[in-house]
Order: C-alpha cells, then sequence, then structure tokens
C-alpha cells in the first residue's frame, strides 16, 4: 500500500528528535506542560462534549469514569510530566564497553525506536502519557485513541503542538481518528517500527496477523490474588479490597481472588463483608458458597476481565493448584500472594508466569507512575524486548559503536594485530 504522509512526516521527524540534546526534548516537555495547563478551560470543554456523548450512547460507567478529563486529571497529568521531566537521558547509556584490539573499542548505546504507533483505550490523559514519553526517548508517535474521547484528544494534540512549537520537528507526534487510520498504519512497515496496542488479547491478535511491524502486545489484565494458608488475615482483607476496588476499569485490578482451603473459613468471611460494603458483586465455587453468601462462578468467570465491581472467588487445595490456575487463566499480567512463609513466597515468585509478581501487596501498583518510569505506554505481558509497564527504557533500543584507528580484518588475518576482548 501508498505511503502515507503522516507516516512520511514521521519518519522524517524521527531522523531530527534522535539527535536532540536532553536539554531541547526537556525544554520541549515544559512547553508542552505549560500550554496544556494555559488551554486546560478549552480541553475540559471538549471533555464534557465527549462525555455528553458517551453519556447519550449509554457508555459503561467505569468506562465513563476513565473518559472524563477533569481537574484531577490535570493535576495528574502535569504531575507526571513533572517526573518525567526528572528522570535521566534514556539515550546515550553504554551498556558494554569492549576492547577488541589495542585502538579498535566497542560500545553498545542505547538509542530510540524510531517511530512508534499506539493504539490505546478512551483515556485522554494517556495521549499525553504516550506522546511525552515517546518524546523524552527520541522516538516520533502516530497515536490513535478511542473514539469517544476525540475531542478531548484534538484538543490536548493541539495544546502539545503548541508547548513544543520551535523545539520539535513537524511530525513529531500525530493523531489519528479513523478506523481506517488503524488499518492504514497496519501496512506502514516501510515507516512504523513497531506497533503498541492497548487492549484485549482478540484485538491485540488481530493487529499482530494484519501487520509485518513488530507489536509489542498490551492485552488484557487478568489479575489474581492468592491468600496463603500462612497469610495475615488482616493485612489479606485490607490488600484484596484495594486491590479490587481501588479503581475497577483498569487492566491492574485483581478480577480472581485464590484462597487456601486452610485459611478460607477465617478469611473469606470478613473479607466478602468488605467487599460488599464497597458494592462489589461476589461469585464463587462450591466450597468459596459454603462459607460466605455469593452467586455461582460459572467457568467463564475465570477466564473474564471484569472491568467492575464483579470479583470471583475460588478455593484452593495448595499453593501448587493456585499458581497452575493462575499460569492457566491468567493474562500474564500482574499477580499476587499474601502469605508469611518465605518458602510459599519464594515459590509463587519463581512459578507464576506473568510481568510482575508480588507479594503482600496489592496488584494495583502494576504502574509506570508508581515504578518511577514516569509514565508508561501500556503493560507488555509478552515476553521479549519489555515487559511489564513500559516506561522510557522500553521505547528504546541500541545500536553498536565501534571506534578504530585504521585497522582492517585483513590486519587480523595476517596477525598484525591480534583480538584482546577486554572489558573496558
Amino acid at each position: 500500500m501508498q505511503e502515507k504522509q503522516w507516516a512520511v512526516s514521521a519518519r522524517q521527524a524521527s531522523y531530527t528528535l534522535s539527535a536532540l540534546s536532553l536539554e531541547e526534548r526537556n525544554a520541549a516537555l515544559r512547553g508542552i506542560q505549560a500550554a496544556i495547563k494555559k488551554n486546560a478551560a478549552d480541553i475540559f470543554a471538549q471533555n464534557a462534549l465527549d462525555m455528553a456523548q458517551a453519556a447519550e450512547e449509554s457508555l459503561a460507567a467505569p468506562l465513563l469514569k476513565r473518559l472524563k478529563f477533569d481537574e484531577g486529571k490535570l493535576r495528574d497529568v502535569l504531575g507526571g510530566l513533572n517526573s518525567l521531566l526528572s528522570l535521566p537521558d534514556p539515550l546515550g547509556r553504554v551498556s558494554l564497553a569492549r576492547e577488541l584490539s589495542p585502538g579498535l573499542n566497542l560500545y553498545r548505546v542505547s538509542c530510540p525506536i524510531g517511530v512508534i504507533g499506539v493504539i490505546f483505550e478512551s483515556r485522554p490523559d494517556a495521549l499525553v502519557q504516550i506522546a511525552s514519553l515517546c518524546l523524552k526517548s527520541g522516538n516520533a508517535a502516530l497515536l490513535k485513541g478511542g473514539r469517544e474521547a476525540l475531542r478531548t484528544n484534538r484538543a490536548l494534540m493541539a495544546a502539545m503542538r503548541e508547548g513544543a512549537a520551535g523545539i520539535l520537528p513537524d511530525g513529531w507526534a500525530t493523531l489519528l481518528e479513523s478506523r481506517d487510520d488503524v488499518n492504514d498504519m497496519l501496512s506502514q512497515d516501510e515507516s512504523i517500527d513497531l506497533i503498541i496496542p492497548r487492549g484485549s488479547n482478540a484485538f491485540v491478535r488481530y493487529i499482530m496477523d494484519h501487520t509485518r511491524i513488530p507489536v509489542m502486545g498490551h492485552a488484557e489484565g487478568l489479575c489474581h490474588t492468592y491468600v496463603d494458608a500462612s497469610a495475615a488475615v488482616d493485612m489479606a482483607v485490607r490488600v484484596v479490597v484495594d486491590a479490587k476496588t481501588q479503581a475497577l476499569a483498569v487492566c491492574n485490578a485483581t478480577e480472581t481472588l485464590l484462597v487456601h482451603r486452610d485459611i478460607a473459613g477465617a478469611f473469606l468471611p470478613p473479607c466478602a463483608e468488605a467487599l460488599k460494603k464497597k458494592g462489589v458483586e461476589l461469585r464463587g465455587d462450591e466450597r468459596t458458597r459454603a462459607l460466605i453468601s455469593c452467586r455461582p462462578a460459572a467457568g467463564e468467570d475465570w477466564a473474564t476481565e471484569y472491568l467492575d465491581a464483579i470479583l470471583s472467588i475460588k478455593v484452593v487445595d495448595s499453593l501448587e493448584e493456585a499458581i497452575a490456575h493462575i499460569n492457566h487463566f491468567g493474562s500474564h499480567h500482574t499477580d499476587a500472594i499474601i502469605a508469611q512463609d518465605e518458602a510459599a513466597q519464594r515459590r509463587f515468585l519463581a512459578g507464576v508466569d506473568s510481568a510482575g509478581v508480588y507479594v503482600n501487596c496489592s496488584t494495583r501498583f502494576a504502574d509506570g507512575f508508581r515504578y518511577g518510569f514516569g509514565a508508561e505506554v501500556g503493560i507488555a505481558t509478552g515476553k521479549l524486548h519489555a515487559r511489564g509497564p513500559v516506561g522510557l527504557e522500553g521505547l528504546c533500543t541500541y545500536k553498536y559503536h565501534l571506534l578504530g584507528s585504521g585497522q582492517t580484518v585483513e590486519d587480523t588475518v595476517n596477525g598484525a594485530i591480534h583480538y584482546t576482548h577486554r572489558d573496558l
């Protein structure tokens, strides 16, 4: 398919971005921060229009909450930019320095990936997070948000362009708006280096099946919390309630609770009471229903990311059964154990095949900002290149710099020079 002009512009911009100094990139981030603050009233007005239309279309309440861009979201966005500004330069880092022979030195140096296409959900604040992460890491960004947030995204993009004017090249960030743009993006393998889709497993699989561009999968978050027989009940209740209810329509909320049979009688009644006070609907297996009042859990519950005030509960006979359940039904996002037994903690950490494996804390900590990454473009559930919250480091690759003084390969063949392979 013919190259799209926005893809060509992004490619050209990526070459300029890769050569900008940290001071220039940070100056652009400060300009973007000031412009978003200056244009806040217009951004709020456009978001109100998006919210009204979404309400007319009966968008689910948790999704409406994610769509809302108010003073609180503005503070979060500006704070995220502050955090990003404080981070060191991800570019130019030397991860290997080796003398191949005297006067011939090899360096492995971090550099931008190039052009990154990101398809994300209806969170306007994600637009700023993704664009700013790409900017700080020297990448050009092609951004496709949810149609529900189109007006808000347009206003935010206009503010970002205003703030970066005179510092960044045209094409450093482009907002794509239609479904046709997504299909066009998938065909631009000559211009786009990486696509990051945020959504369901089915959506990520569709993207992978319809492009030759490398894809970093940011799939759904079917997260688990396992309460071990050695858990402290009060701690377990507090952590589980936070993991499920601190925010509902998020990928790092716990969707399935696994409880060891030896602690189920002591733990489930107070936990169920606390969850029900938060409005959570409980669905349990037969052994769970023998201890608390809840709806039966059907087979599909174990494989469902609710993004809502619903929690499935299963009583298990052992730590090994819990690990096997998580590895079979989970999305390899984030899973936690509540346990005092250090051997159980170690076995869980080693056995659970997820990007984030936690001990005695809420799955809600799976977040780039909370990890100190400034922000994130999403949570990668695959195993190659980047895993877990993807911040600046995950948006960089590397190149090899070889600095010589006239050496040739023939010199090594005829013995004129010898390899030393000495780390510098």
